[in-house]
């Protein structure tokens, strides 16, 4: 199944001469990396506080596709400009899964949704990316496996950011979206988990 994973190079190749102006400027990926998990810490907790202005949601889609830029770029920066760095990796893995949970979590307040199950999806994103991290401890490579990967969730709950923004309230059917996206992370797990032991046999 074709993920956004899928066509991430497509997406570097556009930002690749910003990353080269940031790199010359004297920007580091670690900087990169530190400032898009905290503009998410930023994001999140401020719709999380103001969960009831419907209006603030709209923030939520641009700073998805800021953030996801910034992703691709604090990766070209690592590998293009000599960056890498075991902090750096660190970095990374710890920053995105945070990131991810601070953005997701005002979704807990908006109805439909159940809070329980907000938290769910968020401690399956979490799981998925520690699966995705254990490729590399098996001789493998560290898995991105979809159908729900990191930039896909990062769509979805961009698309809910405006729907919320625009409509102000969500139908109630969408209240089973949650439990779809358990089940798709669940896949994702798995996918990760069958393909990296695969890789692993074949070295």
């Amino acid at each position: 199944m074709i993920t956004l994973y899928d066509i991430k190079p497509k997406f570097q190749a556009l930002l690749r001469p910003l990353t080269k102006r940031l790199a010359a400027m004297g920007i580091t990926a670690n900087q990169i990396t530190l400032f898009a998990a905290f503009g998410s810490l930023l994001v999140g907790g401020g719709l999380t506080l103001n969960a009831d202005v419907a209006a603030l949601f709209l923030i939520l889609p641009l700073w998805m596709l800021i953030r996801m830029a910034l992703n691709a770029i604090d990766g070209m920066l690592a590998r293009e400009f000599n960056q890498q760095s075991d902090l750096g990796a660190y970095l990374n893995e710890l920053c995105d899964v945070v990131a991810d949970a601070a953005l997701f979590i005002p979704f807990a307040l908006v109805a439909p949704f159940s809070p329980v199950l907000v938290l769910l999806v968020i401690f399956l994103a979490t799981l998925s990316e520690f699966v995705g991290l254990q490729g590399l401890t098996l001789g493998a490579s560290r898995r991105y496996d979809g159908p729900l990967g990191k930039s896909d969730r990062a769509l979805v709950f961009g698309i809910l950011g405006l729907w919320v923004g625009i409509n102000g309230v969500m139908p109630p059917w969408l209240y089973w979206l949650m439990p779809l996206l358990a089940a798709l992370i669940t896949i994702t797990i798995f996918n990760r988990i069958v393909k990296g032991l695969a890789e692993a046999a074949e070295q």
